[in-house]
């Protein structure tokens, strides 16, 4: 069975899936069929967030547990119908280079990324031809910190973002950390959003000094919490909400409620990262929790 290929047909477009059988999560059982039925049914809330943005690729041929690569450029074999956008690398050594990146503006190109074992989806803060319109805020903790220090880093963060007219939403990274998604005017170049997050996540740092770093420098990270600002940088890409996580089970970049944020902060509720069943169980009552980052935000403060 596992060489079996299965012709479909999604909403008009023809592609082939391979090996469905194959373990993507071995210590979960967790199949490559699992991973594009699990991006098939969230499909509806995750490609807003993908539309008409490049999209880079963690890709894991063999499953979390074997080899994986990075992928921006289109790979081999790419259908005629995926839409391809030439676009500059910020930050390459050559100057000039373009890459073809993919652009996942439907189900079937999210379908056939899945079948190509691309568990992990990233995209950059800004939809192609544009400025940034979501200013991102990574919340890392230095073990022993863990997802309870951020959860109370992350209420901090909102309510001084909130001071200048900045909504954030939070959702969990899929691994050990948060990030905060702010829907900003998209007007503004990443150089200016990358300064104001960094002046915001200094000043955390310098009133909680024991607990927020905002330092790359991984040697004072241990018991604190980074909040890296660099994400907004233009070379920078953030897991896409609701991607999956190359973990050792399925877990999933998840949207959570301010209330669920500070329940974990004061120790009223365990932290928990979500697996893909839990995060379409959420969507089924919650829907979008991040519906609002569609919508443009006010300009950050220069």
């Amino acid at each position: 069975m596992a060489g079996n290929r299965f012709p479909v047909s999604i909403d008009g477009r023809d592609l082939e899936l391979s090996n469905l059988d194959k373990l993507m999560y071995p210590a979960a059982g967790f199949t490559k069929g699992e991973v594009i039925d699990y991006y098939t049914r969230i499909a509806p809330v995750m490609l807003p967030h993908l539309a008409g943005r490049a999209v880079t690729r963690i890709r894991y041929p063999n499953g979390v547990d074997g080899a994986h690569f990075f992928e921006k450029n289109k790979p081999g074999g790419t259908p005629s119908w995926v839409r391809l956008e030439t676009l500059p690398v910020p930050g390459s050594t050559m100057s000039r280079e373009t890459i073809d990146f993919v652009v996942v503006d439907d189900l079937p190109t999210l379908v056939w990324l899945a079948n190509l074992a691309a568990l992990e989806l990233h995209t950059p803060q800004w939809r192609i031809g544009e400025d940034p319109d979501l200013l991102v805020v990574d919340l890392d903790p230095g073990a022993p910190a863990g997802l309870t220090e951020c959860s109370a880093v992350a209420v901090l963060m909102r309510d001084r973002l909130a001071e200048d007219g900045v909504a954030a939403y939070p959702k969990t990274s899929g691994k050990k950390g948060m990030q905060l998604c702010c829907p900003i005017a998209g007007t503004q170049n990443s150089e200016v959003v990358s300064a104001y997050a960094k002046k915001v996540a200094e000043e955390l740092a310098s009133m909680v000094p024991g607990s927020i770093t905002a330092k790359m420098a991984k040697a004072v990270r241990p018991g604190k919490v980074f909040i890296d600002w660099s994400q907004n940088a233009a070379a920078k890409t953030t897991v896409t909400p609701y991607s999956l996580r190359a973990q050792e089970v399925p877990t999933a970049s998840t949207p959570l409620t301010w209330d669920e944020v500070e329940a974990v902060a004061t120790g009223a509720e365990p932290p928990r990262h979500y697996r893909a069943a839990d995060v379409l169980e959420r969507v089924e009552e919650h829907g979008d929790l991040l519906e609002d980052l569609l919508e443009r935000g006010p300009e950050v403060p220069a």
